[in-house]
């Protein structure tokens, strides 16, 4: 499940999506707006207009090499876009699989690809500290 939204994120949901009692673990990631970067205060950080077009896609084929490589069926994630306040929810990435050595690995490559992905797309506005 890949999900691209401007409303809040909520994490349970994406935990909800990949549980399953012959699961030994569901593994999560939930990553927010910092509140500071290099030294400066972070008011907010927003994606620039062509990522809401492009992120659906780059999840989509992060999920798909999952499933290549770990062959694990249950993933999800969510993507909020738009503009979000240091604390806010930007992206939930839920793995769920029999042992946990897999979804941990799955897991940090899900987040490992997409923040490569999308970095060019972020716009960070700071202020001095």
């Amino acid at each position: 499940m890949v999900e691209v939204t401007e409303a809040p994120i909520i994490p349970e949901k994406a935990i909800g999506l990949v549980r399953r009692d012959e699961y030994g673990g569901v593994i999560s990631y939930v990553g927010t707006v910092r509140d500071s970067s290099e030294g400066k205060r972070v008011v907010y950080l927003e994606h620039q207009e062509p990522w809401s077009v492009i992120a659906r896609r780059e999840l989509e084929r992060i999920a798909g090499e999952i499933r290549v490589r770990w062959g694990l069926n249950d993933v999800a994630m969510i993507h909020r876009i738009g503009r979000a306040l240091p604390g806010e929810v930007l992206l939930v990435v839920a793995i769920g699989a029999p042992h946990r050595q897999e979804a941990f690995e799955a897991c940090q490559y899900a987040i490992d690809r997409f923040k490569e992905a999308s970095a060019p797309w972020v716009v960070e506005c700071t202020a001095e500290a």
